[in-house]
């Protein structure tokens, strides 16, 4: 598939905000982050401005990105639309969680249960990010069961390292979220190499032979090209990137996604001040950049098997 920019950026940098967001709603009501005003509007803005800004971009995508409204209308039977109206309705607990935590430094009581709706519907809404792309059958890369879990890690993940940037700057006491983003960080990158494996080690169903029906017969070759010239479904489903490139580019996601985010974090476990801080912007710089590789991949190494037509094979 075609990785388009718009929806890496997208589900890269909501899926840290939702993370975040849902860190912060039930972190906040349990006193384990800073209660001060101060914080709650730099954590809970910083997390809003991530998910609005990733959101705003998947529209870019879109022929008619002024028509994206009308998605929402087929929440029924659409994981996209499902997303978008769990994406506005998350709006709402986190905006009230907000008020309580900055305009009266209060997280307790009604403002608890605002922040835990509020983590609810974030985790909802990655969960739909996810299942858009787990749903389709036609794709084999995506039609697995780790693909879900696996937008929630890594949301879980990013958002981790996200606030425990926030608490070293903040200079407050990490309260065990340098752990979190450890066991968050090894755990995803982990289940995201057995990913891998598994798409390496299986085939997709369908091929030439068996969408023909002439497999008997020996291997089907193409006399003819479907078409004259490039179309939509080429550029869009017929995206090859080559065993070598993704080989190589796999061990950087890893390199930086998974180790050196990892060594940055436990380099600061136990400490404070400017060193601790400047150890965990660049560890979440890092996995940033770790993870929108490995959202790249995610893309360029999925096959339609509309592709067949077009002579490619499984």
């Amino acid at each position: 598939m075609h990785p388009a920019s718009s929806v890496i950026l997208f589900t890269t940098t909501s899926g840290a905000g939702y993370g975040l967001l849902a860190l912060l709603g039930l972190l906040g009501p349990a006193g384990l982050v800073p209660q001060g005003r101060w914080f709650g509007f730099t954590g809970l803005g910083l997390a809003l401005a991530l998910i609005t800004a990733g959101l705003l971009a998947s529209t870019f995508h879109l022929g008619h990105p002024e028509r994206a409204w009308r998605a929402i209308s087929q929440w029924r039977s659409s994981w996209l639309s499902r997303e978008g109206a769990m994406a506005l309705a998350t709006y709402v607990p986190a905006g009230l969680f907000g008020i309580g935590w900055v305009f009266f430094e209060r997280t307790g009581g009604a403002w608890a249960l605002a922040g835990i709706l509020a983590a609810a519907g974030a985790a909802l809404t990655v969960t739909c990010t996810g299942m858009i792309y787990a749903s389709l059958k036609p794709i084999r890369q995506w039609r697995d069961a780790l693909v879900v879990p696996l937008y929630l890690g890594f949301a879980l993940a990013s958002g981790a390292l996200v606030l425990n940037a926030l608490m070293h700057l903040f200079g407050a006491p990490s309260h065990g979220i340098e752990g979190l983003s450890l066991l968050a960080l090894a755990g995803t990158w982990l289940v995201k190499v057995i990913y891998w494996r598994r798409i390496d080690a299986t085939k997709g169903a369908s091929t030439p032979e068996s969408a023909t029906g002439l497999g008997a017969l020996g291997t089907v070759r193409q006399l003819d090209p479907p078409h004259s010239e490039e179309n939509y479904l080429l550029r869009e489903m017929g995206f090859r990137v080559a065993r070598k490139h993704a080989t190589r580019l796999r061990r950087i996601a890893l390199a930086l996604g998974a180790a050196l985010p990892v060594a940055l974090t436990a380099a600061q476990l136990g400490g404070h001040g400017a060193t601790a801080a400047l150890l965990a912007v660049l560890a979440l710089l890092a996995a940033g950049l770790g993870v929108a590789i490995e959202r790249w991949l995610f893309f360029a190494e999925a096959t339609h098997t509309v592709t067949l037509y077009y002579g490619q094979r499984p």
